[in-house]
This record gives structure tokens, sequence and C-alpha cells, in this order.
């Protein structure tokens, strides 16, 4: 597998950046709108989208990483994966 260069991969930063940019300018405008039900819908949805990207931004960490530390093959690398994320 090869690598993606640097330049094609956004930093986790400017991932969490946009999302929150996404969800500040839909927040502005119910608040604009006086809407409240949407206003909290938008916190929680905020939360739970930005925990689930750090989730896979870290996973894509891990992807990125490895086949330099460990030179093993897809399949090991989604069993070690596995093995990182079962439930104990």
């Amino acid at each position: 597998m090869t690598r993606l260069p640097w330049i094609l991969m956004r930093t986790r930063e400017r991932i969490l950046g946009n999302l929150e940019t996404l969800y500040r300018e839909s927040y502005d405008r119910a608040q604009k709108a006086k809407d409240e039900g949407r206003m909290i819908d938008l916190e929680s949805g905020y939360m739970r989208d930005q925990l689930m990207l750090e989730i896979l931004l870290d996973i894509r960490d891990l992807f990125s990483v490895a086949p330099a530390a460990s030179g093993g093959s897809a399949l090991e690398k989604l069993e070690a994966l596995r093995r990182l994320t079962k439930l104990r």
C-alpha cells in the first residue's frame, strides 16, 4: 500500500476546524431564528460528530504510521487495530 503524500492529507486541526465552522454557522442561524430545539440538536450533533471524527483521525494516524513501523500487511494492520479496540 502506498502512503499518501502529506500534502494530500488534511490536518486534524483543519478537519475539526471545518466541522466547527459548519456547526457554528448552523447554530448561529438557529439562534437568530430563536429555534431552541434546533440549537440543542446542533450542540449534541456537534459533540457526537467531533468524537467520531477524532476516532477516525486516530485510525488514520495509526495506519499512516504502522507501515513504516511494522512493515506488515494490511491484514496484520487490521488485526492490530482489532486488538487495540477489543473491549475487555
